[in-house]
Formats: structure tokens, sequence, C-alpha cells
């Protein structure tokens, strides 16, 4: 399943952290089951000093198998340890979308 990959994958690469993968693809027009759309947080120490834009190609070039090969969409809330702290552990909320079944 694509989510266990997601998580594997992820999980490796960031040992270190907390490192979290949802499947939102209930909330988009895609057939029941589907595994394409997903929330992706990580907590990690390694994203201090690297802007967002920085940290996003991190996960696209790790995911790049992924992506080719079925995930549609992605997003990401990457966060250091203090920026987590002083979003107090929230993570905005995914729009639904306007094709929603």
């Amino acid at each position: 399943m694509m989510i266990e990959r997601l998580e594997t994958k992820l999980a490796q690469a960031y040992p270190a952290g907390h490192v979290q993968v949802v499947n939102e693809s209930d909330g988009h027009h895609v057939p029941a089951g589907s595994q394409t759309h997903f929330k992706v947080v990580i907590v990690d120490t390694v994203w201090a000093g690297l802007s967002r834009v920085r940290r996003h190609q991190q996960i696209y070039g790790l995911l790049a198998d992924e992506l080719a090969s079925g995930v549609h969409a992605l997003a990401l809330h990457l966060y250091t340890p203090e920026e987590w702290q002083a979003d107090q552990q929230q993570v905005p909320g995914s729009p639904l979308c306007k094709g929603r079944r």
C-alpha cells in the first residue's frame, strides 16, 4: 500500500524525528479506497536553517518514485521542534476538493 511505502521511506530518512502520514484521498474526487492524496507532518532538527521551499524540495526528491507512480498530492508540514512548539503542535486542516463526492 502506498501509505506504508511513504511511512517507511520517511521514517528511514528522518529516524530521529516525528513522522506522520495521513491519507486524505477520501476528501477528493477519487475512487473509494484510493491512496493518492496525503498529508505529511515531519518534526525534525534537520529543517533548521532551511527555507520552506528547500524543505519541500528535499521531500519531493526523496519521494520522486512515489510521485511518479500514483501519489497525486502531498500537503507537506515540515517543522523544527521549536516551530512545532510555537505552532502548539497543530497542523492546519486541509481544504476539501471541489470535486469531492
